[in-house]
Protein backbone atom coordinates (compact mmCIF):
# COMPACT_ATOMS: atom_id res chain seq x y z
CA UNK A 1 0.00 0.00 0.00
CA UNK A 2 1.09 3.53 -0.61
CA UNK A 3 0.10 6.10 1.80
CA UNK A 4 0.58 9.62 1.14
CA UNK A 5 1.64 11.50 4.57
CA UNK A 6 1.18 15.57 4.09
CA UNK A 7 0.69 18.09 7.12
CA UNK A 8 0.37 22.28 7.16
CA UNK A 9 -1.15 23.23 4.06
CA UNK A 10 -2.29 26.28 5.88
CA UNK A 11 -5.05 26.84 3.19
CA UNK A 12 -2.71 27.06 0.18
CA UNK A 13 -5.58 25.59 -1.98
CA UNK A 14 -2.93 25.41 -4.80
CA UNK A 15 -0.69 23.32 -3.46
CA UNK A 16 -3.58 21.37 -1.87
CA UNK A 17 -5.02 21.15 -5.28
CA UNK A 18 -1.21 20.10 -6.37
CA UNK A 19 -0.81 16.96 -4.38
CA UNK A 20 -4.41 16.28 -4.76
CA UNK A 21 -3.59 15.48 -8.70
CA UNK A 22 -0.10 14.02 -8.00
CA UNK A 23 -1.67 11.51 -5.46
CA UNK A 24 -4.10 10.70 -8.00
CA UNK A 25 -1.31 10.18 -10.93
CA UNK A 26 1.06 7.93 -8.37
CA UNK A 27 -1.31 5.37 -7.41
CA UNK A 28 -1.93 6.53 -3.80
CA UNK A 29 -4.26 4.21 -2.01
CA UNK A 30 -4.60 5.75 1.13
CA UNK A 31 -3.69 9.87 2.37
CA UNK A 32 -2.95 11.09 5.98
CA UNK A 33 -2.69 14.12 6.62
CA UNK A 34 -1.47 15.50 10.12
CA UNK A 35 -3.40 18.86 10.92
CA UNK A 36 -3.68 22.60 10.06
CA UNK A 37 -5.75 22.23 6.97
CA UNK A 38 -7.08 25.19 8.77
CA UNK A 39 -10.58 26.14 6.82
CA UNK A 40 -13.32 24.01 5.53
CA UNK A 41 -12.70 25.49 1.99
CA UNK A 42 -9.71 22.79 1.84
CA UNK A 43 -12.42 20.17 0.76
CA UNK A 44 -12.48 21.90 -2.46
CA UNK A 45 -9.41 20.60 -2.83
CA UNK A 46 -9.84 17.33 -0.87
CA UNK A 47 -13.11 16.18 -2.50
CA UNK A 48 -11.15 15.42 -5.68
CA UNK A 49 -8.91 12.86 -4.44
CA UNK A 50 -9.46 9.56 -5.36
CA UNK A 51 -7.87 7.94 -2.33
CA UNK A 52 -9.76 7.83 1.32
CA UNK A 53 -8.13 9.77 3.58
CA UNK A 54 -7.54 10.65 7.15
CA UNK A 55 -7.03 13.91 9.27
CA UNK A 56 -6.45 15.03 12.43
CA UNK A 57 -7.01 18.83 14.01
CA UNK A 58 -3.74 21.03 14.07
CA UNK A 59 -3.17 24.50 16.19
CA UNK A 60 -4.42 26.52 13.54
CA UNK A 61 -7.71 24.87 12.60
CA UNK A 62 -9.95 27.39 14.52
CA UNK A 63 -13.11 26.59 12.60
CA UNK A 64 -13.05 23.25 14.16
CA UNK A 65 -16.91 22.61 13.86
CA UNK A 66 -17.01 23.89 10.12
CA UNK A 67 -14.25 21.21 9.80
CA UNK A 68 -16.21 18.92 11.50
CA UNK A 69 -19.07 19.42 9.76
CA UNK A 70 -17.47 18.82 6.22
CA UNK A 71 -15.45 16.30 6.91
CA UNK A 72 -17.28 14.56 9.24
CA UNK A 73 -15.60 10.93 10.05
CA UNK A 74 -12.50 11.51 8.39
CA UNK A 75 -11.30 14.35 11.05
CA UNK A 76 -10.03 13.62 14.31
CA UNK A 77 -8.73 15.02 17.54
CA UNK A 78 -5.12 14.22 17.63
CA UNK A 79 -3.35 11.88 19.11
CA UNK A 80 -5.59 9.23 16.46
CA UNK A 81 -4.75 5.67 16.12
CA UNK A 82 -5.96 3.67 13.16
CA UNK A 83 -4.65 0.54 11.25
CA UNK A 84 -3.62 0.66 7.73
CA UNK A 85 -2.54 -2.86 5.76
CA UNK A 86 -1.95 -4.40 9.03
CA UNK A 87 0.48 -1.72 10.09
CA UNK A 88 -0.27 0.20 13.74
CA UNK A 89 -0.45 4.53 12.96
CA UNK A 90 -0.81 7.28 15.43
CA UNK A 91 -1.33 10.86 13.93
CA UNK A 92 -0.57 14.07 16.21
CA UNK A 93 0.36 17.52 15.07
CA UNK A 94 2.07 19.19 18.24
CA UNK A 95 4.89 16.64 18.63
CA UNK A 96 5.27 17.42 22.57
CA UNK A 97 4.37 13.95 23.43
CA UNK A 98 6.81 12.24 20.29
CA UNK A 99 9.34 10.76 22.05
CA UNK A 100 6.60 9.16 24.52
CA UNK A 101 5.25 7.75 21.52
CA UNK A 102 8.18 6.89 19.66
CA UNK A 103 9.37 5.00 23.37
CA UNK A 104 5.90 3.05 23.58
CA UNK A 105 6.74 0.53 20.81
CA UNK A 106 3.18 0.45 19.90
CA UNK A 107 3.20 1.83 16.49
CA UNK A 108 4.73 1.19 13.15
CA UNK A 109 4.80 4.67 11.86
CA UNK A 110 4.28 8.17 13.82
CA UNK A 111 2.96 11.09 11.71
CA UNK A 112 3.63 14.39 13.18
CA UNK A 113 3.22 18.48 11.95
CA UNK A 114 3.56 21.68 13.77
CA UNK A 115 7.37 22.42 13.14
CA UNK A 116 7.14 22.79 9.26
CA UNK A 117 10.88 21.16 9.38
CA UNK A 118 11.18 17.90 7.21
CA UNK A 119 11.93 14.87 10.06
CA UNK A 120 12.05 11.39 8.66
CA UNK A 121 13.72 8.89 10.40
CA UNK A 122 14.25 5.68 9.00
CA UNK A 123 13.85 3.50 12.40
CA UNK A 124 11.52 0.86 14.20
CA UNK A 125 8.65 3.09 14.38
CA UNK A 126 9.29 5.21 11.67
CA UNK A 127 8.71 8.97 12.65
CA UNK A 128 7.76 11.15 9.57
CA UNK A 129 6.91 14.98 9.22
CA UNK A 130 6.72 15.73 6.16
CA UNK A 131 7.45 19.24 6.19
CA UNK A 132 4.97 21.86 4.96
CA UNK A 133 2.87 21.22 2.01
CA UNK A 134 1.81 24.83 2.35
CA UNK A 135 5.29 26.34 2.01
CA UNK A 136 4.11 29.55 3.62
CA UNK A 137 7.42 29.41 5.91
CA UNK A 138 10.09 27.41 4.82
CA UNK A 139 9.07 28.08 0.93
CA UNK A 140 9.36 24.47 0.02
CA UNK A 141 5.63 22.50 -0.36
CA UNK A 142 6.75 19.19 0.41
CA UNK A 143 4.70 15.26 1.40
CA UNK A 144 6.07 11.84 1.48
CA UNK A 145 5.05 8.33 0.49
CA UNK A 146 5.27 5.75 2.62
CA UNK A 147 5.36 2.48 1.24
CA UNK A 148 4.18 -0.23 3.72
CA UNK A 149 5.32 -3.21 2.48
CA UNK A 150 9.39 -1.84 2.41
CA UNK A 151 8.75 0.32 4.66
CA UNK A 152 10.29 3.04 2.52
CA UNK A 153 9.89 6.76 2.69
CA UNK A 154 10.17 8.87 0.01
CA UNK A 155 9.80 12.89 0.17
CA UNK A 156 7.85 14.09 -2.79
CA UNK A 157 8.08 18.25 -3.69
CA UNK A 158 4.81 19.80 -5.06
Amino acid sequence: MRVALMTDSHDNLGKLHEAVQWCNGNHIDYVLHAGDLVAPFVNKALKNLNAPYTLVFGNNDGERLGLKKMFKDKIFDPPHELTLDGKKIVMLHDPIVLDALIQSGRYDLILYGHTHDIDIRKQKPLVVNPGELGGWLTHKSTMAVWDTQTDEIDLIEI
